[in-house]
């Protein structure tokens, strides 16, 4: 949420693009309440699923926002580094539920 504050201040003429960064950035860490609270093994999961494929699109966002010069390479790896961490765990966990 501070980088789609910062970046909005920067260039409101890609706000759009700030936005989808924004919204899959912040569905991480939704999609990992709603997991807590899962019926089943299976239902927490899918929400973990939901939760990487989200860490993913993030990453994504942020490589386009460093490659055309809107984030500096500074910002790129320090977020691009916690957003990998988030996908790791994910992944770890959702092995883990699923007994590989």
């Amino acid at each position: 949420m501070k980088l789609f504050k910062y970046l909005i201040q920067k260039d409101k003429s890609l706000e759009s693009l700030y936005i989808q960064l924004l919204k899959s950035g912040t569905s991480i860490g939704a999609n990992i309440s709603e997991a807590q609270s899962a019926p089943s093994k299976k239902d927490f999961s899918n929400k973990l699923l939901i939760s990487l494929k989200e860490g993913r699109e993030t990453d994504y966002w942020l490589t386009v926002f460093y490659k055309t010069n809107i984030i500096s390479q500074l910002e790129f790896e320090s977020l691009f580094k916690d957003c990998d961490e988030l996908e790791r765990l994910l992944t770890s966990s959702i092995k883990t539920v699923k007994g590989d």
